[in-house]
């Protein structure tokens, strides 16, 4: 008997406590496809990560991989799905019979290894019933898990992972080392301390978030916000919310007292809640979305303390700022404003069209070899380009879910195509100083002329430009030059 190709998708189930780790299903489903025939290549066996919910499609990466692999090219890659059971290929019925459809089109069957189908008139109909029974049996957990997550919420219970300052210790939120970082925290804010000044304060003394990272000003605005602190439980009934200021007491939003002991009292809580309200709409540096806000220097100019890019802010004045400065991981505020960068951007170019005195940003060091296979990961990633193209046209993805896909897709192309590219770069030449000294010149002349856009302008900075640091103490530039 010929061996057929067959594909695995593991998806583990959080809500069954009789569920098979990931690897026992793939040994099961290996076995069973075997006895049928099929060989499972490990490049056809698709898995999500843990806990991921076969609710909806488009949240389940690796489901979404496989339909487009079954898409791709003329003779389909293999000849079966084979799953665990038919609720790990989805839970929704009406996604379920679409890409079975699909599949089947292809000559792509899908099996259940612990519900088999007999090949009888009657297969087809049981398993649209087990179906049915699986989308309705995750309808109703969700339902009941939000209301007993309510209940719980009711009575006071820790929900959720212990925020900072807390651990869990018998279903309740119980002070830790951190309280006391709280209490200061509270404390200074209260005091006039703002959030990136406090941010910078406590990641200097060592303190870190509950993930390991360095405190910046959202961390410490949440802490002052959250009233977990003053002995509250905040729910929402809906399962999820952003918490935002505006959504503390929403509609779907329950705070109730809890069982855990408050880390500061009421009267702090009210000061610091009365002064965040006041600051509300003072925010002095608000980044805006790189996408959104095109200016001549994005990009280049870089912080001379941290050396992280310098951002637009919205302030009175168009203002760049360090960007961990905004969010209080630098001590040195580099705070510029737009016209006075580009202004001595402006003069330090003339200048040294002038004299030809250029810095070149140094050679970086060619490596031995290739540190990793870079033309085929770019490969690879322009295969899934394909599959995701295959996958929209025959129905598989929306516009939306290709249109997201391709974009992070291209952007892994450019940055390996880059990363491969400076590898084998070959040493820069020494420029021809007259040569280069003209092609300053020239990007000088557009980069002063109102009739060229900032994109444009950005554009052609870069071409002579790897860098530029400002170092706000002295006010000075240090200007690093691409040949």
């Amino acid at each position: 008997m010929s061996l057929k190709i067959g594909a695995a998708y593991i998806r583990v189930s959080t809500d069954d406590q009789l569920e098979y780790s990931p690897d026992s299903q793939l040994s099961v489903i290996r076995e069973y496809a075997q006895r049928d025939g099929y060989v499972i290549p490990d490049e056809f066996v698709f898995r999500e990560d843990d806990g991921i919910s076969g609710k909806r499609a488009d949240k389940r990466p690796a489901f979404r991989l496989m339909i487009a692999t079954a898409k791709d090219g003329k003779t389909p890659p293999f000849d079966a799905i084979f799953v665990w059971k038919f609720s790990r290929f989805a839970r929704n019925q009406e996604e379920s019979v679409m890409y079975k459809g699909l599949l089947r089109r292809r000559g792509i069957d899908v099996r259940s290894v612990s519900e088999p189908a007999d090949g009888s008139p009657w297969s087809s109909l049981i398993e649209r019933i087990i179906e049915w029974m699986d989308e309705y049996y995750l309808i109703n957990l969700a339902g009941e898990v939000r209301r007993g997550m309510a209940e719980k919420a009711a009575r006071g219970e820790a929900m959720g992972t212990a925020p900072f300052g807390y651990t869990v210790q018998d279903k309740t939120f119980t002070p830790n080392e951190n309280a006391e970082t709280v209490r200061y925290i509270f404390e200074r804010f209260a005091a006039g301390a703002g959030a990136r000044a406090l941010a910078r304060e406590l990641g200097d003394r060592g303190v870190r978030t509950r993930r390991g990272n360095l405190p910046d000003n959202r961390w410490v605005t949440y802490i002052l916000s959250n009233p977990t602190y003053i002995g509250k439980i905040r729910w929402s009934t809906e399962g999820h919310a952003n918490y935002s200021r505006a959504d503390y007491n929403g509609e779907h939003v329950m705070l109730v007292d809890g069982k855990h002991p408050p880390i500061i009292d009421k009267a702090l809580w009210d000061r610091v809640q009365q002064r965040l309200a006041e600051r509300s709409t003072e925010t002095k540096y608000v980044r805006r979305s790189g996408g959104t806000k095109m200016y001549m220097l994005k990009g280049l100019l870089r912080c001379g303390d941290c050396g992280s890019t310098l951002v637009y802010c919205s302030t009175a004045l168009p203002t760049l700022q360090c960007h961990r400065y905004a969010k209080g991981q630098c001590s040195v505020s580099h705070g510029i404003t737009v016209s006075k960068a580009n202004a001595a951007v402006i003069s330090y170019l003339h200048e040294v069209v002038e004299t030809g005195a250029f810095a070149f940003a140094p050679e970086p060091a060619a490596p031995a070899k290739l540190s990793r296979d870079w033309d085929a990961l770019i490969s690879s990633e322009q295969a899934r380009l394909r599959r995701a193209r295959s996958a929209l046209l025959d129905g598989a993805f929306s516009s939306a879910e290709y249109k997201a896909a391709k974009e992070e897709i291209e952007s892994s192309i450019e940055k390996l195509t880059a990363a491969r590219d400076a590898e084998q770069r070959p040493p820069r030449a020494a420029p021809n100083p007259d040569a280069f000294r003209e092609k300053v010149r020239a990007v000088l002349e557009i980069i002063e002329s109102p009739d060229v856009d900032e994109a444009a302008k950005n554009q052609f900075l870069r071409s002579i430009l790897e860098k530029i640091v400002f170092n706000k103490p002295d006010g000075s530039f240090d200007f690093y030059f691409a040949p």
